[in-house]
């Protein structure tokens, strides 16, 4: 196994270039979904890394539960052993269980009040609040979701810039981009290293949504100028966990966009482009983290099923 148990906690960063150029050079749908798949399985790999590594560590110190087998010579010959290494990735995976456990339950408790503070409303897809402060946002759950809206921003905007509100919340229902947005979430909370990827989701599920609204109305122009005005007369969303409309990415850049041609809908960039040069690099990365941390995983079963007495 070696050092290569460590691999998984350094690869990520082989996913940086791409998440910058992902957002300017590819289709919003295959951005948030290639930088999501990347995010999730380096996530997945560094927690196992840093797993074993605990395990390892565990079994040095004295008064643990484990085997004394596992605490062999020949065990810490085989298994990379640091007495610093072995007893910090302790409390880091402590921290990450504890990170992630808290982001899930605040992801749940956001979405079980919101889902109670309109549970006096209509049964319809779209709710409507009489709220001075204007927001909107993608509710999931429910069915097929609800989109949220006050009376105070839709009396800012114009019909067609209605639609365009309609359109891109219903988006984000459809695509299920809370679940993108929640495994990047998680991704960085296992591994700072992965955090630009939560940054970039969050922009290119934004600008998914906007195409798909932009196609549902006719007119880029009319989906840029909803989203420019709502950037203006609010603040974002009352619940930071879900999608809304003028809040989450960087509103100029997505204005800009939409103000330029739509993205072509090329699925893999070619090899001879720098974004096709960061793709297959951060490809690459999460291969070699994959075959590591189950490497190492393997080989640190079969280490201690045989240091393991009967």
């Amino acid at each position: 196994m070696g050092v290569f148990v460590f691999l998984p906690l350094v690869l990520p960063l082989t996913a940086w270039p791409i998440a910058r150029l992902a957002e300017q050079h590819l289709h919003p749908r295959t951005a948030t979904r290639l930088l999501t798949g990347v995010a999730a399985v380096m996530a997945v790999c560094s927690t196992v890394c840093l797993g074993l590594v605990m395990v390892v560590g565990t079994a040095q110190l004295p008064g643990n539960p484990l085997p004394d087998g596992w605490s062999d010579p020949e065990v810490r010959e085989a298994v990379p052993y640091d007495e610093v290494v072995g007893k910090a990735a302790i409390p880091a995976l402590c921290l990450v269980v504890v990170a992630c456990g808290r982001n899930l339950w605040r992801h749940g408790r956001v979405r079980h009040r919101a889902h109670r503070a309109l549970a006096g409303l209509p049964g319809t897809e779209v709710a409507v609040l009489p709220d001075a402060i204007p927001y909107a946002y993608a509710l999931p759950g429910g069915g097929r979701g609800r989109v949220v809206v006050t009376t105070a921003l839709l009396d800012c905007l114009e019909p067609a810039e209605r639609r365009a509100l309609f359109a891109h919340e219903r988006a984000h229902l459809a695509a299920r981009h809370h679940r993108f947005l929640l495994t990047v979430q998680l991704a960085g909370h296992t591994n700072a290293f992965l955090r630009p990827l939560r940054t970039a989701v969050s922009y290119t599920a934004e600008r998914w949504a906007d195409e798909e609204a932009a196609r549902v109305v006719g007119s880029r122009r009319v989906v840029a100028g909803a989203i420019g005005k709502a950037a203006l007369v609010s603040r974002g969303t009352p619940v930071p966990t879900l999608a809304g409309f003028a809040a989450p990415g960087p509103v100029p850049r997505r204005v800009a966009a939409l103000l330029g041609p739509a993205p072509a809908a090329r699925c893999w960039p070619s090899v001879f482009t720098s974004v096709g040069l960061a793709t297959w690099g951060a490809a690459a990365g999460t291969a070699v983290s994959a075959m590591s941390s189950a490497n190492s995983a393997v080989t640190m079963f079969f280490i201690l099923h045989a240091a393991t007495p009967l």
